[in-house]
């Protein structure tokens, strides 16, 4: 509580032991006008320590995803596709959208999680919402589309499960403006940890990591693919956590890294470069290359008997999010995430049904021993790509 004044920090104290007091009555407690009370009530608001009317306080740890919330269908195809043609196929539907898979596994984890998206206003939004508020999820923030309809990826999967072909119609996300966060400025402020992906506007990515410079939150973020990776700023200090595959680092450094550990230990120093205080980079069976102030280290991928690969890299992201909200250090935290997508493609869903913190804890004997391949005192912050 830092960045609150005396008097503030009074008031807030007075608010917390009786959330229900009105203004008047906090003022004759604390013998100052009541104008001043309704000020530092306002601040407060704006700071993330109060959630609007009611003084209603925010959970001890809190997390807010922002991002899509997308309707998935699949498709696996039955033999090897063969383009131009029918293909004998087997199909079915789930929830996804980077964002809401990362939120969903957190609530399944047993944070206390909040949302921050649009959907349409049709039947597939309210039962993306229904299916959330069963999860636990605060979906007060997301916004109704009446111009467009919810957000919906068809995957093409070849017999294996691998990713074949994706057709996504995102454009609802460019409802997600900077007006947007200032809506749910309180929600967000009020957070121990945002996590956003890169489906909102460029200009709502720039002012979401304009605005986290100095907050009380920790800001993550995944770029979701290559092209939206290009939506990031060059510039990244205020992002506390970047998630990234290899292609989507290259892509946005504009450089060409080699496709393993090595190349991905030059990529996360890169970005690192760019301002961000945590990296892990993906290199998909190879791994995870982890990269802070405490050096570079390889966590490798755990063998797995994949079902379907859809979700792996969002559950890795949770996975992680978890640990270090349990105040493990992020490679360690990366270990998890880590264990985390080897359990979600041992299932057919894109977020594993069971999932549960004690489940997840069972499954430890799992865990990967990462490797450090430098320390903080070989990582070259000028290092650019």
């Amino acid at each position: 509580m830092d960045d609150l004044s005396p008097l503030e920090a009074a008031i807030l104290t007075h608010i917390t032991q009786n959330p229900f007091a009105g203004q008047q009555e906090l003022a004759d407690q604390m013998s100052i006008a009541r104008s001043t009370v309704a000020a530092h009530i306002v601040s407060l608001t704006r700071k993330g320590y109060i959630l609007g009317r009611g003084y209603v306080l925010p959970a001890a740890k809190r997390v807010v995803c922002l991002g899509g919330a997308v309707f998935d269908r699949k498709f696996q195809a039955s033999q090897p596709l063969v383009r131009g043609t029918s293909n004998p196929a087997t199909g079915f539907h789930s929830y996804g959208g980077v964002a809401r898979n990362v939120l969903e596994n957190l609530a399944l984890l047993g944070h206390d999680t909040s949302f921050v998206s649009v959907v349409g206003d049709d039947q597939t939004g309210r039962t993306l919402l229904g299916h959330l508020r069963d999860r636990g999820v605060d979906v007060s923030q997301v916004a109704l589309s009446r111009h467009r309809s919810t957000a919906e990826y068809c995957a093409i999967l070849s017999p294996d499960g691998d990713l074949d072909l994706g057709i996504a119609d995102m454009d609802i996300f460019e409802e997600l403006t900077p007006d947007r966060l200032e809506r749910a400025r309180a929600h967000l402020t009020s957070a121990t940890l945002l996590f956003s992906d890169c489906n909102p506007p460029m200009e709502t990515i720039r002012t979401l990591i304009e605005r986290s410079r100095g907050a009380r939150y920790t800001l993550a973020i995944d770029p979701v693919s290559t092209h939206k990776a290009q939506r990031l700023p060059a510039d990244l200090t205020g992002v506390g956590l970047l998630f990234m595959n290899l292609d989507e680092a290259s892509a946005y450094l504009s450089g060409s890294f080699p496709a393993d550990s090595t190349g991905a230990a030059e990529a996360a120093q890169a970005l690192r470069a760019r301002g961000v205080s945590g990296v892990v980079v993906s290199t998909g069976t190879q791994g995870l290359v982890v990269a802070d102030d405490s050096g570079v280290t390889h966590v490798p991928a755990i063998p797995s008997h994949p079902v379907e690969v859809t979700g792996a890299g969002d559950a890795m992201i949770a996975g992680t999010l978890h640990a270090t909200l349990a105040g493990q250090p992020l490679a360690e935290a990366a270990r998890t995430g880590a264990l985390l997508a080897a359990l979600t493609v041992e299932t057919a869903t894109t977020v594993r049904a069971d999932l549960s913190a004690a489940f997840l804890d069972q499954q430890h004997h799992r865990l990967p021993q990462g490797t450090a391949l430098s320390s903080s005192s070989s990582l070259d912050p000028g290092v650019s790509a």
